[in-house]
């Protein structure tokens, strides 16, 4: 049977996102040999806890909506566009859940910026006011290969691309890690302007990768998209409930 992985809807308020992007995981997850748990983010938290119980993983997708700056202690710029509260508290369900209980994370885009707000970490509001880049963030997904990222040695993603350190990847954000969260590790930036692509955490037997582009529009395409899923749910079929002890050292 297949391992099964939780994800959040995207949004709560735009159906057509949520229809038009979900599909997209679904398919990379099943590409890989995993099923997926849609989490409804209007379900009640008791419900939204039973059904994680059955899961091995927690993969959080990107949005349309942005991180609220209150979360990390600043005023909100105007280029700054509105939060979406009810997919924010799933998150923290999910995060939650994941970390007590060490379930491997895939976190994209989005996801991996709400991640990195929950661990204590900063985000850039807006790359082109405020750290003004000369590097196109934004593209869009019908752009494949938007800019390079560089990978450091050593690191899962750099495992994951064995033969290129500098891979090719998509970009559709306006925001981006400023400040990597408590024991998260920046492993991939766009080497033209020094913004953080991807984040892990400094450990060794807990899988928590966190990339700014979107390897799930790309895994048929791009084998380092396929392998970063691949890893994933490897982790996730491997995870097992952990003893009380080690839950209690995780926390």
């Amino acid at each position: 049977m297949p391992v099964l992985v939780a994800i959040p809807e995207p949004t709560s308020a735009d159906a057509e996102y949520n229809q038009r992007a979900l599909p997209q995981y679904v398919a990379a997850l099943e590409a890989a040999g995993a099923s997926s748990l849609i989490v409804r983010l209007t379900e009640r938290p008791e419900i939204t806890a039973h059904q994680l119980a059955k899961t091995a993983g927690i993969l959080l997708p990107g949005s349309r909506y942005d991180v609220d700056p209150q979360r990390f202690n600043e005023p909100r710029v105007p280029e700054c566009g509105p939060d979406d509260p009810g997919r924010t508290a799933v998150d923290e369900l999910l995060l939650q859940d994941a970390f007590n209980l060490r379930k491997p994370i895939l976190a994209i885009c989005h996801g991996a910026q709400t991640l990195n707000v929950w661990r204590n970490g900063t985000l850039i509001q807006d790359l082109k006011t405020v750290l003004k880049t000369p590097v196109n963030h934004r593209v869009g997904r019908e752009v494949a290969e938007a800019h390079p990222v560089r990978l450091a040695p050593g690191s899962r993603l750099a495992r994951f691309s064995p033969n290129d350190l500098q891979p090719m990847v998509n970009s559709s954000h306006h925001q981006a890690i400023c400040k990597p969260g408590d024991n998260l590790v920046a492993t991939a930036i766009s080497p033209a302007d020094q913004v953080v692509e991807a984040v892990e955490l400094d450990s060794q037997d807990h899988f928590v990768v966190a990339v700014q582009w979107h390897p799930e529009r790309t895994w048929q395409m791009s084998a380092f998209s396929r392998r970063l899923f691949a890893a994933f749910v490897e982790a996730a079929s491997s995870w097992h409930l952990p003893s009380p002890a080690a839950v209690r050292s995780a926390r």
